[in-house]
């Protein structure tokens, strides 16, 4: 993905950078997008079509108010590739009360294996009863390694080691498990290529044995344009509903991902990004496009285009101000800092282009898993986290399906937020013609007031 996105941001970089956002710069960010997406072995049909999109929009579309030309070209581009990423995060479709079956498939040496074992954990840990089947008995060790995998991950396993029959040991995996109260048992098949005739149909007879709940493509996400063929072939055979993109870290460029979404017409549910069982997400279609395209505000340009400006309540910037504010300020400050709204205008009068660098990017990555954690917590602990020793936090972190380590993350970051609103907060004061001591409240009311 890195070659993918350092490309991306390149091209818009250039075009935030020129003089004019006119006709010719827009073609020349078009012809930059072409040979960027083209150079990561994104299809070629997919590349025109989103080109011509984007130049047609970016000349003829009028401007939303309030916002100008150079702005609204990105979000032309975050548009467009949101048309094929989807426009939000799509979990998987788990009906409360019945066994849900998802059916793994996908080409060899996609790491199919692995994210079976990534995705039962990730299950498992959000409070689904999850279990492993393993119906590969083509290749030689996939027993062995989805059972320690299912070991590592805690999560219960069936296989048989000397089944020959791939439906029969799936019919007989899910059999295991249902009747005992489990909400989702994951089917790991063998790996197979759009070529190998027998394969194929051996995968839409195991699916018409188990009839899955969802049937997940895994993608490796360094395959290039060889992810369309791919793609089309799977879906031609079973009816895909969802995909998981694999190898998203280091050197995985993404443009397989790109165009097999096209290809079947299904969302991105989860990406792959390291090698460890904890190394699965949910996919955020916003999230990737933004880091795909280097844009830091991206969420807030959205925000200015699609709605009003709004503006900050006295007490909520007055708590900002101050450094006075509890857990739950925090979070909704961190919230607002991620879509720009009214705590970008604060900070803006605090002297700052955009909200900090360091806080942006704590709350894109781990706002989410912050709400949980709070869930967990007791009115006192929010209102007062200095509360929070050794023991309280193992408890929130057994209560959220989170680690201590990550309360510990979100307290760390709470008090680090805290301290450098103050000083940023004490600086604009100072710039203001106030002093750093003795502020009255008048004083303050009248520089929030001019928010």
């Amino acid at each position: 993905m890195d070659a993918l996105g350092e490309g991306l941001r390149n091209a818009i970089s250039r075009l935030l950078h020129s003089t004019l956002a006119d006709r010719e710069a827009v073609r020349e960010l078009v012809r930059e997008i072409q040979r960027v997406l083209l150079s990561s072995d994104v299809n070629v049909e997919l590349v025109l079509r989103l080109s011509e999109n984007i130049e047609k929009r970016a000349l003829e579309e009028e401007l939303p108010p309030g916002v100008n030309r150079r702005e609204h070209i990105v979000k032309i581009v975050y548009d467009e590739l949101a048309k094929i990423l989807g426009s939000k995060p799509r979990g998987l479709n788990i009906k409360p009360g019945q066994l849900n079956i998802v059916m793994l498939v996908g080409i060899q040496g996609s790491g199919k294996t692995t994210t079976a074992a990534k995705l039962a954990r990730y299950l498992a840990k959000r409070g689904f009863k999850t279990g492993l089947v393993c119906a590969d008995t083509f290749r030689l060790g996939a027993y062995e390694q989805l059972s320690q995998l299912a070991d590592a991950a805690g999560v219960p396993f069936y296989g048989d080691v000397k089944g020959k029959s791939s439906v029969e040991v799936a019919k007989k995996g899910i059999e295991y498990f249902r009747g005992k109260g489990y909400d989702v048992v994951i089917v790991d098949t063998a790996g197979r290529h759009k070529n190998e005739a027998d394969l194929m149909e051996e995968m839409k007879e195991i699916a018409k044995a188990i009839n899955p709940t969802e049937i997940m493509l895994v993608v490796d996400g360094t395959l290039g344009q060889q992810a369309m063929a791919q793609a089309r072939a799977f879906k031609e055979t079973t009816d895909i509903g969802s995909i998981i993109v694999t190898k998203l870290d280091g050197t995985a460029r993404g443009g397989g991902a790109l165009s097999a979404v096209v290809a079947t017409g299904a969302p991105i549910k989860f990406i792959g990004v390291g090698e460890k069982l904890e190394d699965i997400e949910a996919f955020d279609p916003v999230g990737f496009v933004g880091r795909l395209l280097g844009v830091g505000d991206l969420r807030a340009l959205l925000e200015k285009v699609r709605e009003a400006e709004i503006k900050p309540e006295k007490e909520d910037a007055l708590s900002l101000l101050t450094g006075r504010f509890t857990l739950k300020d925090f979070y909704k400050w961190m919230e607002q800092a991620r879509k720009m709204g009214p705590v970008g205008k604060l900070f803006e009068l605090m002297g700052l282009s955009k909200v900090p660098k360091e806080l942006k990017d704590v709350a894109e990555a781990k706002l989410d898993r912050w709400k949980v954690i709070m869930q967990s917590m007791t009115k006192e602990e929010l209102e007062n986290p200095k509360v929070l020793n050794k023991s309280r936090i193992n408890r929130i972190a057994r209560g959220s399906g989170t680690t201590p380590k990550e309360v510990k993350e979100l307290i760390d970051q709470y008090f680090a937020a805290k301290k450098m609103v103050k000083v940023l907060g004490k600086r604009r004061m100072r710039g203001k013609g106030m002093p750093i001591r003795g502020v009255t409240p008048e004083q303050l009311e009248r520089l929030v007031d001019k928010l």
